[in-house]
């Protein structure tokens, strides 16, 4: 890409954000790369970076675990053709999500971009994740602004749902990026954002429903159900 074609990108790319795309999971109990399961021809870490790619971001980070090739080559053509996408290994990834989150927040950090004050953090394998509701958590005003959903559960249960039912308040999110840093020491192990987001005062916090968010991929018997429903490729 010429230094025009970056000058002409930076230009359209006006929104004050900056994406991490959790992508450094081991996927132990499905037994293959989540990340390279496919929908609508691509792989699922392609088809999420295109998604983060929407929202006209300052910048995106994708942690990828280490020594995966097919993972690295899956984004590297998007990567070479949008500068704004950056690619960062986790060399530890059996560490839990923190750490992959703390790397993501180190790598922003070394952009020194005085545009950035807000973070949307994804990861990979919510298959029915789409712009409508990204476009909504970045409408979001509080310091966080989180997707609400119910557990995981087939789509006929979900109409039997009582209203006390457990919710996740999770990924996606949209967070405040000074606040970001401000927890980045916090973030250890398995130990992400959410406790550190229900220790805020509720005025802080927003929310937007989705309960198709429910629907991530983390065992055979989700993945499975994904592709009887064609969520993702067969």
């Amino acid at each position: 890409m010429s230094k025009n074609d970056f000058k002409k990108e930076n230009v359209r790319q006006c929104q004050n954000h900056a994406v991490i795309i959790l992508a450094s999971g081991i996927s132990q109990r499905l037994g293959q790369p989540k990340q390279m399961l496919f929908k609508d021809g691509e792989p699922l870490i392609a088809c999420m970076t295109r998604l983060a790619l929407s929202t006209n971001p300052q910048a995106i980070v994708v942690v990828i675990p280490d020594n995966r090739r097919l993972i690295a080559s899956a984004i590297t053509d998007l990567a070479d053709q949008h500068p704004s996408v950056q690619i960062v290994v986790n060399p530890q990834p059996d560490t839990g999500m923190a750490h992959s989150l703390s790397l993501g927040i180190e790598t922003i950090a070394s952009f020194e971009n005085p545009s950035i004050n807000r973070v949307l953090i994804m990861g990979v394998d919510q298959v029915l994740l789409d712009e409508l509701h990204l476009t909504a958590l970045l409408a979001g005003k509080q310091a966080v602004v989180a997707s609400n959903y119910h557990h995981w559960q087939p789509l006929e249960k979900h109409q039997n749902l009582h209203e006390g039912a457990s919710d996740i308040i999770g990924l996606p999110l949209v967070i405040n990026y000074k606040l970001l840093r401000q927890w980045q020491s916090a973030l250890i192990g398995d130990k992400g954002l959410r406790n550190l987001i229900r220790g805020l005062p509720t005025d802080q916090i927003g929310r937007v429903d989705n309960d198709q968010l429910s629907y991530d991929i983390d065992t055979p018997e989700q993945l499975a159900y994904a592709k009887q429903q064609g969520w993702l490729d067969d």
